[in-house]
């Protein structure tokens, strides 16, 4: 074939092929400008909405007419309806030039009902649940909700606990749901053991932690409820109990909980190594950062070689090497304590390392967890602000202060990292507990100025709104015409300072020595302030209206009447009677300082408290009352649980201007005082005309109490009783009233003669509050005292 020939078939195979691509090209060119104007959209359609505007619906899905659209502006659009929390199904397709947006909208809740609730009420159930009136129902909410509900009778132990729920329709999108609860039998705890406890009793262990084997007062106690949280808390108690007591390797082998289904029943058993005891060996302070007096700080210290080993100890020196060092200037420096433990002396020696740590700030503070409780009532127990220099004291510090509010369950601080090296986030977690009381109670004492039956109905709230407030509402009625209405109120917090105010209203009735009537009704405001963690002043204003009279219609104004009183009564009363009524505007503060390690059931600490009373400030009575007592716990035996007490107390009233001290403010004896004599029953005293002996109180006293608290054997812990036995002395003294009448008897025994007395005591951490039943033996006395061997009535420790 020639060249031209070749050249010639070239020239033929392009041509065909031109015509053959040339309509393919020009049908595709066609159809792909054909797409491109089907993918601008022209108009949005919305269908299935009911509630819910289409315009919103278009706003949310950001897709503008006119525009093109791709595939990922759809998937852009569906993720934006569904994060609207509206809808539980959404469909959008493209017809033509239309971009058609199907949805399904959810139903929206009306009412919550709960059904077969008897422990937990509706509020506490509303407040754990997810499904509220006004908002979205879904399905996942609903299932979720039944978990929660399940969890929440846990915690109060009915594990067996039954939760259906269901959902009601009323037309137009909304609809009822009701939680149908059956509680069935509370779940027991029916034993609690330990082993490997060869050290301290089984008894003295249980007293730590905070769950109670099921007993008779288990319905009142409510100790006896098994749950995950508290026995962690448990563990972490029998930690600490034993670390504090020289036990450094203590450890919980296992914490074994089984659960009975046939007894609806727990039994939980701690293993324990407790390990050596250990004693404080050598203590030394060490710091790399100049200009720090090592030598100072360590005679500030809680640890001193000899002592008891006790991490308390060590945690509260920490704490003094940490406020000592800050306020040296170095806001960043860490305190690492590290022991080194001499196996065969059985010694820790301890090195308190002080070096500069990192620079971190506290870039931000969350609160979580706090429904009611407002914010701000949490942020002010912080020593932290925004910007601060992070300080792990001062956060254990709030952490101890919220815990103390008795608003929360459980309070957990956290330390959570930021992109920012030097800055963290402050994480406050709480649980809240619900906060107000509607109580009745009844009761009977030997003592006071109301002996006998009472009862009182009281309300009260310790978290006012979720502002921290404190009001309390009670009315009481007893024996002898005895009434009592009082109302108080607390801000813990005035005028955004720690600074405690609190307003009290009251009026009081009663009949005194079955001879005459009392009628108090008065007011005081109070402040309180804590200079330190163990030291706190108040100042008080108080102002009480008194009227006493002898019923019957008498005329104290008539002398007759007069004098056939005092053949009765004591002259001292009638004449306090006679210028009734009195009034007493007085001022009250001091200072009281409290080491003591459980307020409820102390077994070392230091407690003083002096105060004193200023009258004058108007009214009828014009003194200066003083009074002092101190009190020390000391346990003199971990293992058996045996704890001393020393008590010693004081006070004088000195009268201000010529009429001297009323009898009504005289002190008068009571338990506190002395056991084993009447109220009121030693001290001076005027005798009636009749022979009949009428104690006027003195004006001054002095008393001591060593005491000696111990578990009563065989009697369960968990029932909370405890015994003890006590020696007392007094002394009552000092009278200014002179007789007014020629026939008239002096005062007598004003003299500062002692008594003594000794017994035996019954205590009981009781459901109602603190109770107490002595039983005590005049060992010294004067002729006259009335003697009252036998006492029962609420007992106040401090």
């Amino acid at each position: 074939m020639t060249t031209n020939s070749k050249l010639l078939n070239a020239a033929s195979m392009l041509v065909l092929a031109m015509v053959v691509v040339a309509p393919t090209v020009a049908v595709t060119s066609i159809s792909m400008v054909e797409k491109a104007q089907a993918s601008v959209v022209h108009s949005i359609e919305v269908h299935g909405n009911k509630f819910v505007d289409a315009q919103i619906i278009r706003d949310n899905i950001q897709i503008v007419i006119g525009r093109s659209l791709a595939s990922d502006d759809i998937d852009a659009a569906v993720k934006r309806l569904f994060a609207l929390g509206l809808f539980y199904d959404i469909k959008i397709n493209q017809v033509g030039n239309k971009l058609i947006v199907a949805v399904k909208e959810y139903e929206v809740v009306n009412q919550v009902l709960f059904q077969g609730n008897k422990t937990l009420k509706d509020p506490d159930l509303k407040r754990f649940i997810s499904l509220k009136p006004n908002e979205t129902f879904s399905s996942a909410k609903l299932s979720a909700d039944i978990r929660v509900i399940r969890e929440a009778y846990s915690t109060v132990g009915r594990k067996n606990v039954v939760v259906t729920a269901q959902t009601v329709d009323l037309g137009k999108g909304r609809v009822n749901v009701v939680f149908n609860v059956v509680e069935g039998q509370k779940t027991k705890i029916a034993d609690i053991t330990f082993e490997g406890n060869n050290t301290f009793p089984t008894r003295r262990l249980r007293d730590v932690i905070s769950t109670r084997p099921s007993g008779i007062f288990s319905l009142l106690m409510r100790g006896d409820v098994y749950n995950e949280e508290r026995l962690a808390a448990d563990e972490e108690a029998l930690r600490r109990f034993y670390y504090n007591r020289g036990y450094a390797d203590f450890r919980i082998v296992s914490s074994k909980v089984v659960f009975d289904e046939k007894s609806n029943s727990y039994k939980i058993n701690f293993i324990l190594d407790e390990g050596e005891r250990y004693k404080i060996g050598d203590v030394q302070v060490e710091s790399d950062i100049e200009g720090i007096n090592t030598q100072f700080i360590k005679e500030a210290l809680k640890t001193r070689p000899g002592i008891i080993y006790n991490a308390a100890y060590i945690e509260k020196s920490v704490a003094i090497i940490n406020n000592k060092v800050a306020d040296s200037g170095y806001a960043f420096a860490k305190v690492d304590p590290r022991g080194n433990r001499d196996f065969t002396n059985r010694t820790i020696s301890i090195v308190y390392n002080i070096e500069q740590g990192p620079r971190v700030y506290v870039q931000r503070i969350e609160i979580r967890g706090n429904e009611k409780t407002r914010d701000y009532v949490i942020r002010r127990e912080i020593d932290l602000n925004e910007g601060d220099a992070y300080n792990q004291t001062l956060v254990q510090r709030a952490k101890r202060r919220l815990e103390n509010l008795g608003f929360f369950k459980a309070v957990n601080i956290s330390m959570v990292p930021t992109d920012d090296s030097d800055q963290v986030v402050l994480v406050v977690d709480v649980v809240e507990v619900p906060t107000g009381d509607l109580s009745f109670s009844g009761g009977y004492t030997t003592g006071g100025n109301t002996p006998g039956m009472s009862l009182e109905v009281s309300v009260t709230e310790r978290n006012l709104g979720g502002r921290g407030q404190y009001v309390r509402l009670s009315l009481g009625a007893g024996q002898e015409k005895s009434r009592n209405y009082n109302l108080s109120f607390v801000e813990p917090h005035f005028l955004g300072y720690r600074l405690s105010a609190g307003v009290d209203i009251f009026r009081s009735t009663y009949r005194a020595d079955n001879a005459y009537d009392v009628r108090q009704t008065g007011g005081s405001l109070r402040f309180g302030v804590s200079i330190f963690e163990q030291l706190s002043a108040n100042l008080g204003y108080s102002y009480v209206q008194e009227e006493y009279d002898f019923g019957k219609g008498y005329d104290l104004t008539n002398d007759d009447v007069i004098a056939e009183l005092y053949g009765k009564y004591s002259g001292a009363i009638v004449q306090a009677a006679k210028h009734s009524p009195w009034k007493r505007s007085s001022i009250i503060y001091g200072l009281t300082y409290s080491s003591i390690d459980d307020m409820n059931n102390p077994h070392d600490g230091l407690y003083i408290r002096a105060m004193q009373e200023y009258a004058g400030l108007g009214g009828n009575a014009q003194f200066l009352k003083t009074t002092g007592k101190a009190m020390m716990y000391k346990t003199l035996s971990d293992e058996m649980d045996l704890v001393s007490l020393l008590s010693v107390g004081s006070g004088y009233i000195h009268p201000i201007g010529r009429d001297g001290v009323r009898i009504f403010d005289m002190f008068k004896s009571d338990t506190d005082m002395i056991r084993g004599f009447k109220y009121n029953g030693i001290g001076p005293r005027q005798v009636s005309n009749n022979g009949e002996a009428y104690f006027l109180g003195g004006k001054a006293y002095m008393n001591a109490t060593a005491e000696l608290q111990f578990p009563i054997p065989v009697v369960p812990e968990s029932l909370g009783f405890r015994g003890a036995i006590f020696a007392d002395a007094a002394t009552l003294y000092g009278h200014d009233y002179k007789p007014v009448l020629e026939n008239e008897m002096p005062v007598t025994d004003t003299g500062s003669a002692w008594r003594t007395s000794a017994g035996v005591s019954l205590m009981w951490e009781s459901p109602f509050g603190p109770l107490r039943v002595n039983y005590a033996w005049p060992i010294t006395k004067q002729k006259g005292d009335q003697v009252q061997k036998f006492e029962f009535g609420i007992s106040t420790k401090f």
